[in-house]
């Protein structure tokens, strides 16, 4: 009864009501609802931090900006069903909500140029790698198979990148959140999201060392072209086990070995593919039981689907890696 009566009092506030409205279409940081509400920060900060403090919104640090979105019903969130119902009582007609949703459109058409300038900056380096396996949407044909082979609730994409995952299987969850290190790519995620209107997808700005959720939180994880980036690998395998459920599975996309020695002189690859003994050695040492790969021939680069699965009965993993970080025997 008293976090109910902790909600009505934070929603019963024209503007705050505003503010519950705005950021249930997208997530929003407090300059793009000072810009809509046109009132101070420190207002909008207050209105902000009661709204959270009530668990209607949700809060997320991204360096030195903070990302606010209607609280989720599956993280747990106190009020996260109320900020949903009273949403749905604002009249369609309301003047001053039709002129916050046209303000808020200005802020997206900003964000849609943002991601265009950087997918131009980028393009040619992208095309280059794609040229050189198999189509790209066999891939993702493929993918989806392997991570909706049962079915997934909450999943985590670790280096989300553009969010590709994420649209692939959204109307297959019930949520979905993409984890990236890189801000710029967040910013093209984001975007992607929003304009495919899937609410209940996020992105946050967090390393794969170090994953800022508990353990047992998703369903499936996955890894799509990620994991050929890491130094330490199997810390990564291990740390994706740590957040899995019981009976969930990990999800590796990633290159066969190859001599490609341009990858990694000239696209940062860490690693010039994967043997898979050494992929099965890494999730077992992270206890997940590795399933057969899926192998996407192409010339000269093999694409493969390496996944595998927590058992049911188990018990929460361990960190699957000694102190420098090597895989367990």
């Amino acid at each position: 009864m008293d976090q109910l009566l902790l909600g009505l009092k934070a929603a019963a506030e024209g503007t705050r009501l505003r503010i519950l409205s705005l950021c249930a279409h997208v997530e929003l940081t407090v300059s793009d609802l000072v810009r809509v509400l046109g009132q101070s920060q420190p207002r909008v900060s207050r209105h902000l931090r009661l709204l959270v403090e009530a668990g209607l919104l949700e809060r997320h640090q991204e360096g030195n900006w903070a990302w606010y979105r209607l609280a989720e019903t599956s993280s747990g969130a106190r009020n996260a069903e109320l900020a949903r119902q009273l949403i749905d009582l604002i009249p369609e007609s309301d003047e001053i909500q039709a002129l916050d949703l046209v303000r808020l459109e200005e802020i997206k058409a900003e964000r849609a140029r943002i991601a265009a300038d950087y997918f131009r900056a980028n393009a040619a380096s992208w095309s280059e790698v794609r040229a050189l396996h198999v189509d790209p949407a066999q891939v993702d044909a493929a993918l989806r198979q392997v991570v909706l082979r049962q079915p997934v609730h909450n999943l985590l994409d670790i280096g989300t990148g553009t969010g590709r995952v994420l649209e692939l299987v959204a109307q297959e969850v019930t949520s979905a959140i993409g984890i990236d290190l890189s801000r710029e790519m967040l910013a093209v995620a984001r975007h992607n999201l929003d304009k495919d209107g899937l609410r209940h997808c996020q992105v946050r700005h967090a390393d794969m060392y170090q994953l800022p959720f508990g353990q047992e939180r998703f369903d499936a994880v996955t890894l799509h072209m990620v994991l050929h980036y890491s130094e330490r690998p199997a810390q990564v395998l291990a740390e994706a086990a740590r957040v899995l459920k019981p009976g969930g599975r990990v999800v590796v996309v990633d290159f066969a070995p190859h001599g490609m020695t341009a990858l990694l002189d000239q696209h940062a690859h860490r690693w010039a593919g994967f043997e898979d003994s050494d992929i099965r050695r890494w999730f077992r040492a992270a206890n997940l039981s590795p399933e057969e790969p899926v192998l996407l021939d192409g010339d000269p680069l093999t694409v493969a689907i390496w996944s595998a699965a927590r058992p049911a009965n188990d018990a929460a993993p361990g960190t699957g890696f000694d102190s420098e970080g090597r895989a367990a025997s």
